[in-house]
C-alpha cells in the first residue's frame, strides 16, 4: 500500500487540489493567508493522486470560547480527505505533519474543532491523543462557496479537542551523566 506524502502547500498545487477537493475559493484564501505567515495549508498526495488537505491556523481563535480558554493555541482546521481515498491513513499523516510542525516550532499544545454530528473523525483524533477540552461545545462556522461566488456562514455544533505535543529538549552536551552508558 502506498504511504501519503504530506507537505507544506505549494502555488502549483492549487489548481489539482482545487479540483479534487472543490471549494478552490477555500484552499486559495488559506493560501493567501499561509503567504502572510497566518497559517500552513499542507496537502497530501497518495500515490500521484491529490489525497487530502490541512490548514493549521496560527491567528487567534475566531470562536470567543475557543480564544478565551485556548489563547496563543494552534488549531487544527478543515481536514478533509478524498472520498474515494479515506481509510487509507491519509488524515493520520496530515495530522502528523502538523503536529511535527508544531513541535519544530516550540508549539507545546495544539486544538481541533470537530461537529458534533461526525463521529468517524471524532474517532480519528480520539486515537491519535486528542481529548476534549472541559469547556462544552462550541458553534463554529462552516463557509462554503456557493457555483455563484456567494460565500456562506453555516452554523456547526462542535466539540473542542485538544492535544499537548511531545517537546524534545535535547541533552546539554559536555561530560556524560553518571551512570548514563556512551556509544561511540
Amino acid at each position: 500500500m502506498t504511504e501519503p506524502n504530506v507537505g507544506r502547500a505549494r502555488s502549483a498545487d492549487l489548481f489539482p487540489f482545487a479540483a479534487a477537493l472543490g471549494d478552490g475559493e477555500f484552499l486559495i484564501d488559506r493560501w493567501t493567508r499561509q503567504r502572510n505567515d497566518l497559517g500552513v495549508l499542507f496537502f497530501a498526495w497518495l500515490g500521484s493522486r491529490p489525497a487530502g488537505a490541512v490548514y493549521l491556523w496560527l491567528e487567534e481563535a475566531e470562536e470567543p470560547p475557543i480564544r478565551r480558554h485556548l489563547p496563543g493555541v494552534a488549531l487544527l482546521t478543515h481536514l478533509q480527505v478524498h472520498p474515494e481515498l479515506r481509510n487509507r491513513g491519509v488524515g493520520a499523516a496530515m495530522v502528523g505533519a502538523v503536529e511535527e510542525h508544531l513541535i519544530a516550532h516550540g508549539q507545546e499544545r495544539v486544538a481541533l474543532a470537530v461537529r458534533t454530528d461526525n463521529p468517524a473523525a471524532a474517532r480519528l483524533y480520539s486515537r491519535l491523543g486528542y481529548r476534549d477540552w472541559g469547556h462544552g461545545t462550541v458553534t463554529c462556522y462552516a463557509q462554503p462557496t456557493l457555483p455563484n461566488g456567494t460565500v456562506l456562514r453555516v452554523p456547526e455544533r462542535c466539540y473542542v479537542l485538544v492535544k499537548d505535543l511531545a517537546v524534545v529538549t535535547p541533552e546539554p552536551r559536555g561530560e556524560p551523566r553518571i551512570g548514563a552508558s556512551s556509544r561511540y
